[in-house]
């Protein structure tokens, strides 16, 4: 009797193989990119009311010269397209700008607005998330950047109050940190001061003098130095206190 020999399976269809290459994607959850926009926009037009005027010359001025050329050179609708486009970018970039500067505006005064501000630097920097030293009674701050220059410390208050805070948390860092530079800034508009837009500019500007190795092992050995302690409250000291003995025997 002759033995059955079952047919060979198939090969898989092509379009089963290539079905993984047209997945659907998945649908976005946040807003598009021009939800973004316009969002940044009604914030922006909060502080700075003059946003639309400013956006409506940057679309026009670039659209008017590059019409008026193509004009005079007899081809005014290429040109006009092109003028279009870079009143597009024009715009936005002051949209940009203007809406950096509104955030600068609303933050500046609160406290904290100097660690907001240093969370804007580039790669490269270390910021804390935190402040390494605080003032409960006024509420003034020092943050803490470690970057090539060095380790930066901020302050966030006016000058008379916050010398004598960014001087401790100074030699207190210096203690860990012998040969290391050190630099003080002091973020706000009194005399001396670096006013909070002008702040990540001018730690960018300082001259480099650590490796990114000695930058990582200077931000190890301040891990061991710690952060922020959280005051004692006065009154009671509860390593100190004692217990009241009539209580615990009942009476």
């Amino acid at each position: 009797m002759a033995r059955r020999v079952d047919p060979a399976p198939s090969p898989a269809p092509a379009e089963g193989r290539r079905r993984g290459l047209f997945r659907r994607r998945k649908p976005r959850t946040g807003p598009g990119r021009i939800a973004q926009m316009r969002e940044v926009y009604r914030m922006t037009a909060r502080v700075d009311p003059s946003i639309k005027w400013w956006m409506i010359g940057a679309l026009l001025i670039p659209f008017v010269v590059f019409e008026v050329i193509g004009i005079l050179t007899g081809h005014p609708i290429y040109f006009g397209i092109i003028g279009v486009l870079f009143g597009v970018l024009a715009a936005l970039f002051v949209l940009a700008r203007k809406a950096e500067q509104a955030a600068y505006k609303s933050l500046e005064g609160q406290p904290g607005a100097a660690g907001a501000a240093l969370r804007t630097l580039r790669r490269g920097w270390v910021v804390e998330d935190e402040p390494v030293a605080i003032d409960p009674r006024t509420r003034d701050t020092v943050f803490r950047v470690v970057g090539r220059p060095g380790v930066i410390l901020v302050s966030d208050g006016p000058p008379h109050r916050v010398t004598k805070l960014l001087d401790d948390e100074r030699r207190r860092t210096a203690r860990v940190l012998r040969d290391v530079p050190l630099h003080l800034v002091q973020c706000g508009r009194g005399d001396g001061q670096t006013p909070l837009p002008k702040l990540p500019r001018k730690i960018q500007r300082l001259e480099r003098k650590l490796t990114k190795q000695e930058v990582m092992e200077v931000q190890k050995r301040l891990k061991a130095l710690g952060g922020l302690k959280a005051p004692i409250p006065k009154g009671i000291d509860p390593f100190r206190a004692r217990p009241d003995r009539r209580a615990v025997r009942g009476r």
